[in-house]
């Protein structure tokens, strides 16, 4: 990593394939010897293509060619080694029609382009996983910056049975802020009607924004913020 940074090496792959290796060679044999490599290699590049999902046990365990206790036991190793974090969904008891299952994020965005095999920046943000990667990099970056300052992150998602879904609920002094988070530079105010899914909530409904690629700070109303992906 040090030699990325300072430019001394322009090939990421080098530092990837370097920490890849390490990685299941020492940090996951630590916890448990019995792991098949090449099958943890493609499940560990199966959870990366399906960053900012639901996460689905089965379809995961059927990449790798794993059953699925193996499969969330691999979870739970991706989990406490920190490559990845999961997003649980908000819930109470008067928002009864809400999912139980959660969302899994990698906190290195790069690699998942690593493992998923996007050559460059450019090649990324015009692909197929370029809303999924935004959504990786917004999320991760909230939650790391919780870490960060010694926070604990009361962070969550919200999606119901009729698909209605918020991306990020912040949840804090007795307010739930909603946030979404759109691969675009001029974000539409309609965004926003979401957020009035969690009304019924017992905690008040704090400041929206949208997460977006728009250049400067700015706001729709009193009420809504058009939030810069980069300020995060």
């Amino acid at each position: 990593m040090p030699g990325l940074v300072s430019g001394q090496y322009a090939d990421r792959n080098i530092f990837y394939s370097s920490y890849i290796l390490t990685f299941v060679e020492r940090d996951v044999r630590e916890l448990s010897n019995t792991v098949d490599a090449l099958k943890f290699n493609r499940f560990v590049t199966a959870v990366a293509a399906r960053c900012s999902q639901l996460l689905n046990y089965k379809a995961l365990a059927d990449d790798a060619d794993i059953d699925i206790q193996t499969s969330k036991a691999w979870v739970n190793i991706l989990e406490t080694l920190g490559m990845i974090f999961l997003l649980h969904p908000y819930s109470n008891n008067v928002l009864k029609r809400t999912i139980k299952t959660p969302k899994v994020y990698f906190y290195d965005t790069g690699l998942v382009c690593y493992l998923t095999r996007w050559s460059s920046p450019e090649v990324a943000e015009s692909g197929a996983m370029s809303g999924a990667l935004l959504e990786n990099v917004a999320v991760s970056e909230i939650m790391k910056s919780y870490q960060n300052a010694g926070l604990e992150p009361y962070l969550y998602f919200y999606r119901d049975r009729d698909a209605k879904e918020i991306d990020v609920i912040l949840e804090g002094d007795g307010k739930l802020c909603p946030l979404e988070i759109k691969k675009t530079a001029t974000p539409d105010k309609r965004l926003t009607r979401i957020f009035g899914v969690i009304d019924k909530s017992p905690l008040q409904v704090g400041t929206g924004a949208v997460l977006c690629m728009a250049e400067q700070f700015s706001a729709f109303d009193k009420d809504n913020l058009i939030v810069p992906i980069w300020m995060i």
